[in-house]
């Protein structure tokens, strides 16, 4: 035990003592500290035993561990029993330390007697126990779920022997009855009323029985008669000290349970230390060694046969051990083991359970230590059984090596690809023989195999697959790691494939296959579509053998065909075979026209949507159509809305654009807005003049209709929006006595920043006026009603510098001074 590990006992053990001092004294002031032995748990509060676990917890005990302190001090087995009640009602040992961790919560948990927990762990002098040790074994007496506490509430074992501090339950019943509870003197006698004191002790339950039975019968006739019945039960039973010396983590007196064995006293002192022996732990009673423990063989075979019951002022002796070795490497359990004299390697190796599935069966390497210095050993697998170990051995068992001894393989184009096992004499044929042989679509004029030399250098070797199945070579003996590939004949060629485009449902690049002909490469497309022409396809072959130094040499060869509706090759159709990459190309018919629609909203009678009926529809031909416009319409602010014609390009380089958009932004709101706003980017907004559109049908103001076109009619407007560097941007009814002055006046009047001769008015249709200036006059464009006033803001000019100023001046002065020398 190092000096750590010994203040912390000592100093759990002083709070021990002081806690149950206090209350003990209040009840017996004769009492000394250190005894424990009148202590009454009835008379304890609930924060007492929490204040008391709570204590124990920062020392670092277990409960049995706790209790068996107690015991040490004198604590009755009753009254720890009723400590071990209470406990369990407030929540068991688990439960009070976290109620105790929550009360003391930001008090300085970590310190304990002037020493603080973390430095102990941190400290490298500290009790090689707080580790993991590596000693098979150790971890036996450090489980915390593994206690070894005997069962209190076990039935009486048989030849349970009786002794002072025994608790034995009377119960007497039948023609008379009475019930005593009696405790066994220190003199070895209970005291029964009315019969006197009965001698018990040494005797079993069942030799109690009988004695006290016949005692009692001199008192109570109906016992003899059968009419009065005697039961005989161990109530609380008495506690032993037992005395644990030798190499052990807490050597000393503990005071148990009389039903304790010995792995329950080894448990109590915490175990073998460093140089405890495992194998060699003997009990010694009335001075004679009664039994010789070896826990390996609870560890290894479970067997507790030796593990006998204790008897008070037994001694407990744990010698140092004599031979101990190392096992590491692939072994299921490395660490160090425990050898007795007549045990081999074999033996030990069985203790660590045995070798893993990577491991190095052949040979196990010892480093040895000699009178002078260290030695190597190489244990073969013939000496395991014989090999001695020696103390201070440490053995490694090494893995496998990462190579196969006898493997082939065998890849590519035969049934069964894959590794194989290089049998004595295989060869080549036997091989593919094993693999089921190759496939249909084997490469059979050559195959190869990948070899290594001797020195690991890598050759080729290659061979007729055919001729080698036919027997018509000589075959070829196989060697260690050879790799044969038989290629497969579509391995060997480009992928083929056609393609077709155009009017069919599915266009695109499709497989080749033989024999195809244009019905079927159509049929594989899906079909047509419904404007497909079939009186011209156009077949576009490449040419393999084109005259590369003539300018005009043809570069692709053109076949065009027919076929009816049913897809019946017809003619040239019916013979003409397509070869890998053909181009199909199936056009739209000539005549063949897809429905133009154009949308009237607003105020005409019937708005919606309507088909272009003439390639020259004009606006005054679709307005009649929709029954003319309504009494609210405002003609003069109709605007024409139409589509940009955008190229394959355009709509490739839009596309990207969005989806770029759409991964910047995290908002999927404010990511499709922008989408949208892009769309609507895509739309012309005409100017029209819907009223001599009506006047004079067909005129140059009659525009041509295209598809999508959107033709607004709003309602009659009453109102002029000021914008701009106007004092106050405002909203106002229309008055077509006022002019454009007027209307800005109305908004406050220019700022200060107005540019007033850029000043322009967008008009209901989506026309634009500016303003016009002539040497010192300005004209402004006249108002219409749903107009839009906008005045720009004037450019910020910087302002001259005293240092531009001055340049300027000079400048100028200079300039005057040779303008006037030049008139002299």
């Amino acid at each position: 035990m190092t000096f750590f590990r010994f203040l912390k006992v000592v100093s759990f053990l002083l709070v021990l003592t002081l806690f149950f001092s206090s209350n003990v004294l209040a009840q017996d002031a004769g009492l000394t500290m250190q005894n424990l032995s009148t202590v009454k748990v009835d008379n304890l509060t609930d924060d007492q035993i929490r204040q008391f676990m709570a204590q124990a917890q920062k020392s670092g005990f277990t409960e049995t561990q706790l209790e068996q302190l107690a015991m040490q001090k004198g604590m009755p087995a009753t009254e720890l029993a009723k400590l071990r009640e209470r406990i369990t009602r407030l929540g068991g040992y688990t439960g009070l330390q976290k109620t105790s961790d929550a009360k003391t919560k930001g008090n300085d948990k970590d310190k304990l007697r002037g020493f603080d927990e973390k430095e102990l762990d941190e400290n490298p002098s500290q009790d090689s126990t707080l580790k993991k040790s590596k000693i098979f074994g150790a971890e036996l007496f450090n489980n915390k779920k593994l206690s070894f506490e005997p069962n209190l509430k076990m039935a009486t074992p048989q030849g349970y022997q009786l002794g002072p501090g025994d608790e034995l339950l009377l119960d007497i019943y039948g023609y008379s009855e009475a019930n005593y509870q009696l405790t066994v003197s220190p003199e070895g006698s209970i005291r029964i009323p009315y019969v006197g004191p009965v001698s018990v002790s040494g005797l079993t339950i069942e030799q109690a029985k009988k004695r006290i039975t016949s005692q009692l019968a001199t008192v109570y006739q109906g016992i003899k008669s059968g009419q009065t019945a005697v039961n005989i039960t161990l109530g609380n039973i008495r506690t032993i000290k037992v005395v644990i010396l030798g190499e052990v983590k807490l050597p000393g007196t503990f005071t148990l349970p009389s039903l304790a064995t010995a792995f329950n006293a080894l448990y109590a002192s915490g175990g073998p230390n460093e140089n405890g022996s495992f194998r060699n732990i003997k009990i010694i009673r009335n001075n004679r060694v009664i039994s010789v423990i070896d826990v390996y063989d609870f560890l290894v075979k479970g067997d507790q046969s030796k593990n006998i019951r204790l008897q008070d002022q037994d001694v407990i002796k744990v010698g140092a051990y004599e031979t101990r070795v190392e096992f590491e490497g692939e072994v299921k359990r490395p660490g160090i083991y425990e050898v007795t004299k007549d045990e081999s390697f074999a033996d030990v190796l069985k203790f660590t359970g045995g070798f893993t599935n990577d491991a190095y069966r052949q040979m196990v390497k010892v480093v040895r230590n000699t009178a002078k210095e260290r030695s190597v050993a190489d244990v073969s697998s013939e000496l395991y059984s014989l090999f001695t170990p020696q103390t201070g051995d440490v053995y490694t068992v090494e893995k496998v090596l990462n190579r196969f001894a006898n493997r082939v393989q065998v890849n590519g184009a035969v049934f069964r690809p894959g590794v194989y096992a290089l049998e004595e004499g295989i060869t080549l044929s036997q091989l593919l023989i094993k693999a089921e042989g190759v496939r249909e679509d084997a490469f059979m004029s050559r195959g190869v195999i990948n070899r290594l030399k001797s020195d690991n250098t890598p050759e080729v070797l290659s061979f007729n697959v055919g001729d080698i199945i036919n027997g018509k070579t000589s075959d070829i003996a196989l060697k260690r790691e050879d790799v044969v590939t038989i290629s497969s004949k579509f391995d060997l060629k480009e992928n083929y494939t056609y393609s077709i485009q155009g009017e069919v449902q599915n266009p695109g690049i499709y497989p080749y296959s033989e024999n195809a002909k244009i019905a079927d490469l159509i049929i594989l497309a899906g079909g047509l579509r419904d404007r497909a022409s079939l009186s011209r396809i156009e077949v576009a072959r490449r040419l393999k053998s084109a005259d590369s130094l003539s300018k005009t040499a043809q570069t692709a060869q053109i076949f065009q065909f027919a076929l009816d509706k049913d897809l019946k090759d017809d003619g040239a159709a019916a013979s003409f075979v397509l070869e890998p990459f053909d181009e199909v190309s199936i056009r739209p018919a000539p005549g063949y026209q897809t429905q133009k629609n154009v949308k009237l909203e607003g105020e005409v009678l019937y708005p919606g949507l309507y088909t272009i009926v003439k390639k020259n529809d004009r606006i005054s031909d679709v307005i009649q159509r929709a029954g003319g416009l309504s009494p609210l319409a405002y003609a003069n602010g109709a605007v024409l809305i139409r589509k940009k014609l955008l190229t394959e390009t355009d709509k490739l380089l839009q596309q990207k654009r969005l989806e770029a958009l759409e991964k910047q932004s995290t908002d999927t709101t404010a990511s499709q807005k922008t989408v949208d706003e892009e769309l609507e980017d895509q739309t012309n907004l005409l100017g029209i003049n819907l009223s001599k559109i009506l006047e004079k049908p067909g005129s140059k103001y009659d525009l041509v209709l295209e598809d999508g076109d959107v033709l607004k009619v709003p309602t009659q407007l009453q109102t002029v929006e000021v914008k701009g560097e106007v004092l106050y941007p405002i909203l106002i009814r229309y008055d077509k006595s006022k002019g454009f002055k007027d209307y800005v006046n109305g908004a406050g009047g220019f700022s200060t920043k107005a540019l007033k001769g850029k000043s322009y008015v967008v008009y209901a249709n989506g026309a634009v006026a500016s303003t016009r200036n002539f040497l010192f006059f300005r004209s402004f464009p006249s108002i219409k009603p749903g107009a839009e006033i906008y005045v720009p803001v004037r450019e910020q000019r910087e302002k001259l510098s005293p240092a531009a100023a001055v340049g300027i001046s000079t400048s100028v002065v200079s300039m005057l001074a040779l303008v006037i020398s030049l008139f002299k």
